[in-house]
């Protein structure tokens, strides 16, 4: 069904003017609680703890204009798959302060299509592979002559966007607001008021060489969550090792080697008893978001980096609000690899991949603005919650910077997590010192009695370890 956003359908115009009149209420009421005016993540953190000062939230108030709400579809024509890009055309052009509301596709949504694509309109124009035509053909950053299809399947991620913000430049930090998620039914009437979503146990993932006995295999489970969002939790559906695919191209993938594969379920053996008993509690949030990165034209979605990308942190959902460095004009923010639920450190390989959509604000701090403020230095994503600072620590900070040409290939091979653990421990060190005031003694100790450093993910290439800090903490301190 048409919600506004399929360009074909014939009552396109009005179901798009209900839609708007539909998301108006919710504009005005984001605007009526004055999150704007007061300095927006203020209201939400604990004690007024914020890393935007109240200076700093006057000064980039001041530059906003009457705030506009845009909605962003997922579908064929709005999504890049597999990779991040400064070239790339903006979806939507926003001033600082917009609301936009973006949806986004799981690129696993092919491991089970009846329950994940069949009737939605975006998801099958973006998921139509036939030996004719392709609906999103590049899937990744690799040649488009790679033998498994344009993109090579250098890179995963279905990403909405991107999004530019006016006056967005270089040195700049924008703040992003995840106000709200929410998961995309099932279109399929065989499945109304129901969520799925796949877990694939793969060849990436951190267990895939030790698995008892030798017997080395990929294993999906399929998912099932409350599409209304009451129900917080998950339970198991049936799994299936994977049966090895020809695409309909002809090409054979005995692994999941291609992003968006179909697979023919009359060709699985599917097990129904899995998990039985066991309810998986659900932190839906987005383990792709950031903006474009300067140093190529075409960036692999899976190895996150400083600009943000795939950091798979399950906190990055609703009411976190992320700071990024802008390197590129028009800062180019995207988001995708949507998640129902993902542990630290998504051992073996996915998350409960499942389509959702967000609603964000764009908060953007001009470079000029920034002098003695938390954000002056800030040259690595950083999530904020009410109770948290979290700093993403990787092996390599800016891995396209730091690997030289080959970066994007030599990532794979260099990661460790005693390098992620080093660079969030350093990282941790410059906040406490800079943000706090800390001198670097105190830092180091109440790093050592008060910081809780884990194991963001050790499946994207390069590794990440996130360092938590509550904001309760600082509470009767001045700085």
């Amino acid at each position: 069904m048409c919600l506004g956003d399929d360009p074909t359908c014939a009552a396109f115009a009005e179901h798009r003017l209900r839609y708007r009149r539909d998301m108006e209420p919710e504009r005005r009421a984001f605007l009526k609680s004055g999150f704007v005016a007061t300095g927006g993540a203020a209201a939400l953190a604990a004690g007024g703890l914020t890393l935007v000062s109240p200076a700093l939230a006057q000064s980039s108030a001041g530059r906003l204009k009457q705030t506009a709400h845009y909605h962003l579809p997922a579908n064929a024509e709005t999504v890049h798959w597999g990779y991040f890009s400064k070239k790339l055309k903006p979806q939507v052009e926003i001033d600082s302060g917009d609301f936009v509301t973006i949806e986004t596709l799981t690129h696993h949504a092919n491991d089970d299509a009846e329950r994940m694509v069949t009737g939605d309109p975006g998801a099958e124009s973006v998921f139509l592979w036939t030996k004719e035509r392709k609906g999103v053909a590049r899937r990744g950053a690799g040649p488009e002559d790679s033998k498994l299809g344009p993109g090579g399947g250098l890179g995963v991620h279905i990403c909405t966007g991107p999004v530019a913000i006016r006056g967005a430049e270089p040195g700049d930090v924008l703040e992003v607001r995840i106000l709200d998620v929410a998961p995309r039914p099932s279109a399929n009437p065989k499945f109304r008021g129901r969520t799925f979503g796949s877990n694939a146990a793969a060849w990436w993932g951190y267990h895939y060489n030790d698995m008892l006995g030798g017997n080395k295999r990929e294993v999906v489970t399929i998912y099932e969550v409350d599409a209304s969002g009451e129900r917080d939790w998950a339970k198991a559906v049936y799994s299936f090792p994977w049966p090895g695919v020809t695409d309909p191209d002809g090409r054979d993938h005995p692994t999941i080697d291609y992003p968006g594969l179909p697979v023919d379920h009359t060709k699985t053996r599917r097990s129904f008893d899995v998990l039985k008993g066991i309810r998986v509690p659900i932190r839906p949030h987005f383990g792709t978001m950031g903006l474009a990165p300067s140093e190529a034209d075409m960036v692999n979605s899976i190895p996150p980096s400083y600009t943000g990308g795939n950091i798979d942190n399950w906190r990055i959902g609703k009411g976190a609000t992320l700071y990024y460095p802008v390197a590129v004009p028009g800062a180019l923010f995207s988001v995708g690899d949507p998640h129902a639920s993902q542990g630290d450190s998504e051992l073996c390989g996915t998350a409960i991949e499942c389509s959702l959509t967000g609603t964000f604000q764009f908060i953007l701090h001009k470079k000029a603005d920034l002098a003695g403020t938390s954000l002056e230095a800030l040259d690595f994503p950083m999530i904020e919650t009410s109770e948290d600072w979290v700093l993403s620590g990787f092996s390599y900070p800016n891995y396209l910077k730091d690997l030289g040409p080959d970066a994007q290939n030599a990532i794979f091979q260099k990661s460790s997590i005693d390098l992620a653990m080093r660079d969030a421990f350093r990282k941790m060190r410059q906040f406490l010192m800079q943000a706090k005031g800390l001198t670097e003694d105190e830092a180091i100790s109440l790093m050592s009695v008060a910081v809780d450093f884990g194991i963001t993910q050790v499946v994207d290439g390069n590794w990440g370890v996130h360092a938590i800090v509550k904001k309760a903490i600082f509470s009767e301190r001045a700085v």
